[in-house]
């Protein structure tokens, strides 16, 4: 049934295929024989209509069923006959004009999965990252939990950096409509949430003040209607505090809810290590898919680059606003998109060879530390996959990557490095 396949591309074949008249005319004669058997015809009895007559009535519908069922059977037939696995359903370029007795001829356009010659994915060298957590870890959380569980206290004295500024404050300049004014804007000295002009600005200064600050907005500030403009502010400011930080004691360990100041420690050493061991996991797995892809010359199938593209520029325009440049994304993301395909068909052909499988008690495992990790329930996980994709196929490849993965770094050459 196959007559030829023409290679476009090395994922791209262009086939030709014949149905044989004797095929065609065997499913029909089947199709109007079962006709036969529950047809209505005014005069016979369920069954016993000649044939002639059931043709007759019904014969240019079956035709056109035959075709629409057999037409994917034979495509389905060749394909495997062909040994090709297609990424897409198959674009058709010509359909013959259909004649009984006469062979029914068609050609498609097929994108398929490319050949991967020479694959190896043993002996990979990845760098080893030492994960001790040192004395100066666990102080540097414990002063950003002393910062959390901080109490601000009215203060008579100049600001200083880390104090916290009540203001009222009205500004203009550089920008078209009326003057803005906002009451009682709570601001921290040395926030990075304003240009440092700001807080320099604000710096020495005391309760009951009135004073302007003239502020050099960049170009690239998050708000668009500031960027790049001299604004000047005019503000009163009505209350100044200090912060005060709790002592590093037993106190604070047990209002963060341990037993004491060592438990803390043992617990944020704990912690911290947990967070170097997952940071050196994902830096090691991206270190090892990235050798992965750059070690296999194959050609990515464009479906695939084209969908991956879709969702990356949805995602990067999401982050980016109403006022992404969708075609700039587009062009800036498409060889990101183009890796990304080669490694996942890299991560399936790997899976397939090592026979990697992923069962129910994987994914409702995979499904319980998402819930955990999103603070929800895990039937809240399965609605968001079953939303999105309609079932859970895309979390359950998502499991079936990550455990090549693993399997992958299992078998990597590691190499010690300093942090």
């Amino acid at each position: 049934m196959l007559k030829t396949i023409e290679e476009i591309s090395p994922t791209k074949k262009r086939l030709r295929i014949e149905i044989p008249p004797q095929t065609i005319e065997k499913e029909i004669s089947d199709s109007l024989q079962k006709l036969r058997q529950r047809a209505k015809i005014a005069g016979f009895r369920a069954g016993k209509a000649p044939m002639g007559l059931i043709e007759k009535k019904f014969g240019k519908d079956v035709e056109g069923e035959v075709l629409q069922k057999l037409i994917p059977k034979i495509y389905s037939e060749t394909i495997r006959e062909a040994q090709l696995k297609p990424v897409d359903d198959p674009v058709f370029e010509e359909m013959g004009d259909f004649k009984r007795l006469e062979p029914f001829n068609m050609t498609l356009l097929v994108e398929v999965m490319p050949k991967i010659d020479g694959l190896n994915y043993t002996g990979i060298k990845v760098r080893e990252v030492d994960t001790d957590v040192q004395d100066k870890d666990v102080e540097d959380v414990l002063g950003r939990l002393r910062e959390e569980k901080a109490v601000y206290e009215p203060s008579e004295g100049p600001l200083v950096e880390g104090d916290m500024a009540i203001m009222d404050y009205r500004f203009s300049g550089g920008g078209e409509g009326d003057e803005k004014a906002f009451e009682s804007q709570v601001f921290k000295v040395g926030s990075e949430n304003m240009p440092p002009d700001f807080s320099r600005g604000l710096a020495g200064r005391k309760k009951g003040e009135s004073f302007d600050i003239t502020v050099e907005f960049p170009g690239d500030y998050p708000l668009k209607d500031m960027a790049g403009r001299q604004v000047v502010f005019h503000i009163t400011l009505k209350d100044a505090k200090k912060v005060k930080l709790p002592a590093v004691d037993d106190e604070l360990a047990k209002d963060i809810g341990r037993e004491n100041l060592e438990d803390l420690k043992v617990h944020i050493r704990e912690q911290v290590l947990k967070s170097k061991k997952q940071t050196v996991l994902r830096m090691q797995k991206a270190e090892l898919m990235k050798k992965l892809v750059e070690s296999h010359e194959f050609d990515a199938p464009e479906t695939l680059v084209g969908k991956e593209l879709s969702g990356l520029v949805e995602e990067a325009a999401a982050r980016g606003g109403k006022d992404a440049d969708l075609q700039a994304l587009r062009e800036g993301l498409r060889e990101t998109a183009r890796r990304n395909v080669k490694a996942s068909l890299l991560l399936e052909l790997i899976g397939e060879r090592e026979k990697v499988g992923v069962s129910e008690e994987d994914l409702k495992k995979k499904i319980a530390e998402l819930a955990l990790r999103l603070s929800i329930t895990p039937e809240n996980v399965i609605k968001y996959y079953v939303s999105r994709d309609g079932s859970l196929e895309g979390l359950r490849h998502a499991v079936f990557e990550e455990k090549v993965m693993d399997l992958v770094l299992e078998k990597a050459q590691f190499e010690k490095v300093d942090k």
